[in-house]
């Protein structure tokens, strides 16, 4: 039997009302359905007894008892927590200002109307899945949910389903460029390719936008803790060349928010170099539930601001903005780590093996470790036909003695977390397992 809330409501289109006898009928529980498009609901009545069904004129006159009840904006709108790739998984509170004012940025944006057809690729958990779900039915707009065993190569579902709303994280795109599915005009509805959840490979921006010539191709970037997405860049014939390490800018913040480089005493660093990324405005969310601790640390006022409403976000990401004026990140905090003495970006390791192995599927990991030490680097790279010393030798030319990993370790593919993401954790596990 199918499990169903104790106080639903089942709204029935023509395009599956001769599904609903069968549905309501393995519901224990009774339901409200109602048939915008059947006027007469008397013999369905009969034959479902224990729900009520309302029909056509029955709706009409209930437009004024259906209306919504008000809603204080400033109350939590869902409870998010985050995957925990960085420490135990945090909820966070997220209220219904702070993603309308996300959902008003995009649909400003973006202008999406109801002849558009959007992809649905992300998990529940996922933030981004409110994205694909609000931005979509909020101008009456219809959602396409991507089979998970045809996410890796989703081209002829797009095509079937005539999408012109694509969104998901860079590794799907990473994969169809690998698989040689980004062919020329692949994806012509597509009119807004958007990418958000992880570094966007220049390489597969520019593969895409050829694939859909018709399309707006954008990236997108924002911690849950800001909702979903607080910065954009627009890919462009020049983008190419503004492209750090490989990886595509993270553009300016959305018009309601704001953003900052700052040093860890919280102080603005000079235009053109490195710190964290802070950002503030009303998409930033109340906190974490349950831990004012994490919150007062990660939830902070700036001691140079004097505008209004001065509580930004640290997001641990570290940025600067480039000489186009764009924002342009590297990477995490806790991505740049010591090694014999040499403080290391992650990030910029993965480029040069990714560049050495002609590849966008290399990942480099603090790897082996001695206790709580890290005393080497581990490149794991799949989708390359060079060797181990073509990879190590061509990289050689990029990166420093200190640099360099000790070892690439190849793999028939990457693995992918819920989110579609590179999954780091089952890889650190897989090279413990091998070297046991």
């Amino acid at each position: 039997m199918l499990s169903v809330s104790r106080a639903a409501t089942l709204i029935v289109g023509s395009e599956c009302a001769e599904l609903m006898s069968d549905v309501i009928s393995r519901v224990e529980r009774s339901l409200t359905v109602l048939l915008p498009t059947v006027d007469d609901v008397s013999a369905l009545q009969r034959e479902h007894a224990r729900h009520h069904l309302v029909g056509n004129r029955a709706i009409a006159s209930m437009s004024v008892a259906m209306r919504p009840p008000a809603v204080d904006p400033a109350e939590i709108a869902y409870l998010l927590f985050t995957s925990g790739s960085t420490g135990t998984p945090k909820g966070v509170m997220v209220s219904h200002a702070s993603a309308l004012s996300f959902l008003s940025a995009v649909w400003s944006r973006y202008r999406f109307d109801e002849t558009d057809r959007f992809s649905q690729t992300f998990d529940l958990t996922f933030d981004l899945s409110v994205f694909d779900m609000f931005s979509c039915w909020g101008r009456g707009a219809s959602l396409h949910c991507v089979p998970a065993d045809q996410l890796v190569a989703p081209d002829d579902f797009v095509r079937d389903h005539a999408l012109t709303v694509w969104f998901s994280v860079p590794s799907v795109g990473m994969m169809m460029r690998t698989l040689g599915r980004l062919t020329p005009n692949a994806f012509p509805s597509l009119r807004w390719s958007l990418f958000c959840g992880e570094r966007l490979p220049g390489v597969v921006a520019a593969a895409w936008q050829q694939a859909a010539p018709a399309s707006v191709v954008e990236n997108l970037y924002g911690p849950t803790e800001a909702t979903i997405a607080c910065t954009q860049y627009r890919w462009h014939s020049e983008s190419l060349g503004e492209c750090v390490d490989g990886t595509v800018p993270i553009g300016e913040p959305y018009p309601a928010m704001a953003a900052a480089i700052v040093d860890e005493q919280l102080l603005r660093v000079p235009h053109g170099e490195r710190g964290e990324l802070c950002v503030k405005g009303p998409q930033v969310t109340h906190g974490y539930w349950g831990d004012s601790g994490r919150t007062h640390e990660r939830y902070v006022a700036m001691p140079w601001y004097e505008g209004p409403d001065n509580r930004w976000y640290r997001t641990g990401d570290i940025a600067y903005v480039g000489a186009s004026g764009s924002l342009i990140h590297c990477g995490r905090n806790d991505d740049q780590i010591k090694l014999r003495g040499f403080r290391i970006e992650l990030p910029e390791v993965e480029h040069a093996i990714r560049e050495a192995a002609e590849t966008p599927f290399a990942v480099v990991l603090p790897y082996p470790r001695n206790a709580n030490e890290i005393v080497g680097l581990t490149a794991v790279v799949s989708g390359t036909q060079h060797s181990e010393d073509e990879i190590l030798d061509r990289a050689k030319l990029i990166l420093p003695d200190y640099m360099l990993p000790g070892a690439v370790e190849f793999v028939d593919e990457m693995p992918l977390n819920s989110n579609g993401k590179i999954d780091k954790s089952a890889l650190l596990k897989h090279l413990g397992d091998k070297y046991r």
